[in-house]
């Protein structure tokens, strides 16, 4: 007689004393979905993690700020080495599963974790900035890197590969844009290398490249706001000519002129700012003047296609401002003396001193640029 097969000695399914059921993979990923709006894509590769952080060249002496953390992969590796690690995180579960990760170890005394935005949080000091960047804030980060007033020694960064291209865009090149003209003016960067997509978890839809940038040092001696504030008027839509950047939309002259009032204010110079008289001496903020000289019927967009695509959400407070109130008939208002002579002494900068209005912003390099921007502050216009 054939014996009686014997049960597990886990019992049957609807014992309370069964193993449950949930495949491994599953049972690895049950503390949390991964949030990928946030841009939480966990780099997964040790190899890739320990090759970042060999690339910073971190001392001992070493302050690091980790720019979304996750579960702390590259954060472990950089407190084995660094005196100290600035963690910023928007996620408050993975700021808690880092915390965790790092209890009970001799480096948790090194981690400081911040849970906020990192582009709304007062930063600390630190010497390397080292980050798995979410690509949302891709953009944004780099520029607040680039405008600390001490910035970091170097910054090893990851970022989605056609934003890691336009970091290192020559002029004339299709990815250059105000971001590669404000990198390569206050740092260098170099390439460190490719990360293919299936090194992370959730594996992301593009690729990624891992670039260097050493801020200059000694930094150029310029305003960072008034060439960043030149850069976003040039860069609004880049294949126009400059003229058209300048001339062509009254709220340019607009917010240059009132810029020259504040200028003329705090040097004592009197200025007229009487109405022009005519009847023909109105003006509407938002009209796009026919300054045809240099300017083809084809660039001549509606404010719906302003923006040139590469820097949509870096167009300047004053054209979005001036874009939402534009009403037919609504914002007219009188020319005044000061506006006609900030649009002379534009053309006058253009035309005759740079020669560049007929010029492209995306033909131009660095040097037409500073040559643009002194220009301007000779004749007191500012862009600050």
């Amino acid at each position: 007689m054939p014996k009686a097969k014997r049960k597990a000695h886990g019992g049957d399914a609807s014992s309370p004393y069964s193993k449950p059921s949930t495949p491994k993979s599953a049972a690895a990923h049950s503390i949390f979905k991964m949030n990928t709006d946030l841009g939480q894509h966990i780099l997964k590769n040790p190899g890739v993690a320990s090759a970042i952080v060999s690339k910073a060249a971190l001392k001992q002496s070493d302050h690091v700020l980790e720019v979304g953390p996750g579960t702390g992969n590259l954060t472990v590796l950089i407190a084995k080495v660094a005196k100290a690690v600035t963690a910023v995180e928007m996620d408050p579960r993975m700021a808690a599963e880092l915390t965790k990760r790092f209890q009970g170890t001799p480096e948790a005394k090194k981690l400081k974790v911040l849970l906020g935005d990192v582009i709304k949080t007062d930063l600390p000091h630190f010497d390397i900035c080292i980050s798995n960047t979410p690509y949302q804030i891709s953009s944004p980060l780099v520029f607040k890197l680039l405008a600390l007033p001490n910035p970091p020694r170097c910054c090893i960064l990851m970022f989605q590969r056609e934003f890691a291209m336009r970091l290192f865009a020559k002029p004339g090149e299709k990815l250059y844009s105000r971001l590669s003209v404000n990198v390569q003016m206050w740092a260098k960067v170099s390439h460190v290398m490719k990360v293919g997509r299936n090194n992370f978890n959730p594996p992301p839809q593009v690729e990624s490249n891992v670039v260097r940038i050493e801020p200059k040092n000694p930094r150029p001696q310029i305003s960072y706001e008034e060439w960043d504030g030149l850069l976003r008027i040039c860069f609004v839509r880049k294949n126009r000519t400059l003229r058209a950047a300048f001339l062509g939309t009254s709220a340019v002259v607009e917010l240059l002129a009132g810029n020259y009032r504040l200028w003329c204010a705090q040097n004592d110079i009197p200025i007229d700012d009487s109405p022009v008289a005519g009847d023909d001496a109105e003006v509407d903020v938002m009209d796009v003047d026919h300054v045809t000289s240099g300017v083809h019927e084809d660039e001549e967009e509606a404010w719906h296609g302003f923006s040139d695509g590469d820097d949509d959400d870096d167009l300047p407070d004053f054209f979005k401002e001036a874009k939402a109130k534009v009403v037919k008939g609504a914002n007219r208002k009188k020319k005044g003396r000061v506006s006609e002579l900030v649009r002379e002494k534009i053309r006058k900068v253009l035309e005759d001193q740079t020669e560049l209005a007929d010029k492209r912003a995306r033909l131009c390099d660095e040097g037409d640029f500073l040559k643009m921007l002194y220009a301007f502050n000779q004749e007191g216009i500012h862009f600050n």
